[in-house]
């Protein structure tokens, strides 16, 4: 006999394609799994998400105020879920993870953007998810130059050459270094165990096949179902 024949492979093909059609819970998987992997990974995973939930403390009600707001939500990446003057408050809500962003507008905001100061502005972000708030923070500066350019009007246009008429102070929280493992490595954690457990307990099942102690398991007392999570059990105790 040829140490490899195709036709004798095509053969071996057909009879385990036509099982697998025969066994509609393998079929199952073998499509419903990945189209499920798909779906989860390629659309509730999202790099770039928007409308993140913000508190805005405004300590100056005056126009230019308003239109930073305003330029805030318009980026897409900021909601405004909570707008109010205590500084406390809007902190407390990102400590307990209500809010992602706390923005802190600087009284006297308006008059010392006519008078040219450059009033800093706070941003204060939860900083733990560094692929969620990177894009956001990435927005906020390319905003500086733009959020007040239709109300800096008439002799107010000499503000917009050269530097931005405020500065963003930007302080990350919980992650100031931006690393992304400590957000990556918990939600693998249970992806792999899952995964390393599923796939130790199929062999666990195999090897009482191919030692034959599979029928002298079935004819104890123990149940189908008390044989699988008997199975499962010291792999879940490992993990």
């Amino acid at each position: 006999m040829k140490w490899f024949s195709p036709a004798r492979t095509w053969a071996v093909f057909i009879k385990e394609f036509q099982q697998m059609l025969r066994d509609r819970l393998t079929f199952a998987m073998a499509v419903g799994v990945p189209v499920m992997q798909l779906i989860l990974f390629g659309y509730a995973i999202n790099t770039d998400p928007k409308g993140l939930p913000t508190a805005v403390i405004a300590a100056d009600a005056g126009p230019l105020a308003r239109s930073l707001v305003a330029s805030l939500q318009n980026t897409g990446y900021f909601k405004v879920v909570h707008q109010g003057t205590s500084e406390a408050e809007a902190d407390a809500l990102v400590a307990t993870g209500e809010v992602q962003f706390m923005i802190v507008i600087p009284p006297g905001f308006s008059r010392d953007v006519v008078r040219g100061e450059r009033p800093a502005v706070l941003v204060s972000v939860d900083a733990t998810d560094p692929s969620a708030s990177g894009n956001a923070i990435a927005a906020l500066g390319e905003m500086t130059n733009l959020a007040l350019r239709h109300d800096l009007t008439g002799p107010l246009q000499s503000l917009q050459k050269g530097a931005a008429p405020f500065e963003l102070r930007i302080h990350r929280r919980y992650n100031p270094e931006g690393l992304s493992r400590y957000n990556i490595v918990p939600g693998l954690i249970g992806t792999i165990l899952t995964m390393t457990m599923v796939m130790l307990t199929s062999l666990a099942m195999t090897r009482e096949r191919e030692r034959g102690t599979m029928e002298n398991l079935l004819a104890t007392p123990v149940r189908p179902l008390e044989v699988m999570v008997g199975k499962i059990l010291p792999y879940v105790v490992i993990g």
